[in-house]
């Protein structure tokens, strides 16, 4: 059950080197936030990432938000997060995603079609791996193959139950967390409302199905969360991004929920026509309000309250799309400075201690 108090503050870490996200994550830390995730694309993965950050911190929980879980075997999915559960000494978060149907197909070179029903293979699995020491493990599935049987001196269980947060934006996959995760982590889109209309509903079908409570199920989201002294450029900041996102049809669902779908086909339309741009002059005032957090560094923390009570992690994305890298680096300095437990009202000291996950 989500409290109604504020939730846990995270943070993702977004810079030009591994070097500088390490950096970032020890300012994070520092700085009281309760997490530190780590994304990946073709140019970056997220495991490595989250070992430099493991290394330059000590108390905030470590996540992969997300990781895909195409491409790497469940071997080597439950192998890596067992290793970053160690060096992190106990703090790691496994979060695993598809990334949209064409990226599982044309990136991976895998079967695109019924994602969640694949996501909801994985993670047994996984977990089976984890427990190789009660037994052989032989499964042939629509997705995945695995015959192995524990050596005796590599038997050991790992130290504890690692979590598993699968990511998700459309209800079916919303579903796939309630029957098979620990924990959902949503899209930087997610708004309050397209929370408590579509998502909790979809996590609660997908617990039912499972015979599972629902209540046990982690809420973690992204936010867009654009900071800057100089309000109009944190909106403009943000307005980009939700044009990069809206310039994908698989994210229709989640303006169509809050009442911008007319919006998003413009801003395809524009896309299709190579009209960057037109992509991002298709961005209502409104969009911003309700789709980031933007704003000066007091607006955003007090935009931030929107979350209370909805959400059991709230995890700060800085806009990356049409933002130089200084910029990027500027908005993450000012979010960790501003934006930390404890430091959504002015005046209120950041809270200290140990954080896990």
């Amino acid at each position: 059950m989500v409290s109604n108090g504020a939730p846990r503050r995270g943070i993702c870490v977004f810079a030009t080197s591994i070097e500088a996200m390490a950096q970032a994550a020890a300012d994070a830390d520092a700085a009281g936030f309760d997490a530190v995730w780590t994304s990946e694309l073709y140019n970056r993965s997220a495991t490595i990432t989250v070992a430099a950050c493991a290394t330059a911190t000590s108390r905030c929980a470590l996540g992969t938000g997300i990781l895909y879980g195409v491409g790497r075997s469940p071997l080597m999915l439950a192998a890596e997060a067992r290793d970053l559960d160690e060096l992190s000494h106990g703090r790691f978060v496994l979060g695993i995603g598809n990334g949209t149907r064409r990226m599982i197909s044309d990136w991976h070179g895998l079967d695109g079609d019924a994602p969640a029903t694949r996501m909801e293979e994985l993670v047994p699995l996984i977990r089976r791996i984890w427990r190789l020491h009660e037994g052989p493990v032989k499964h042939e599935g629509r997705f995945y193959r695995l015959k192995i049987a524990a050596l005796d001196d590599l038997a050991g269980p790992p130290v504890r139950d690692i979590p598993i947060y699968t990511a998700a934006v459309n209800p079916r996959m919303i579903e796939s967390a309630g029957r098979v995760a620990d924990g959902l982590l949503g899209h930087t889109l997610f708004s309050p409302a397209y929370i408590e209309e579509v998502v909790r509903p979809a996590l609660q079908r997908g617990a039912d199905h499972a015979g599972r409570d629902a209540g046990a199920v982690k809420l973690a989201t992204y936010a867009l969360a654009a900071c800057s002294t100089d309000e109009e450029q944190a909106r403009r900041d943000a307005a980009s991004m939700i044009a990069f996102y809206g310039s994908v049809k698989s994210y229709g669902v989640l303006f169509e929920a809050v009442g911008f779908g007319a919006e998003a086909k413009a801003i395809q339309a524009a896309f299709a026509a190579r009209d960057v741009e037109g992509m991002v002059g298709a961005v209502t005032d409104a969009m911003v309000d309700a789709l980031a957090v933007a704003g000066t560094p007091e607006q955003v923390a007090d935009k931030l309250r929107r979350f209370d009570g909805v959400v059991d992690e709230v995890v700060l994305s800085v806009p990356s799309f049409r933002t130089s890298p200084e910029r990027v680096a500027e908005n993450l300095a000012l979010l960790t400075a501003h934006c930390g437990p404890g430091a959504s009202s002015p005046g209120t000291p950041r809270r200290s201690g140990a954080a896990r996950p």
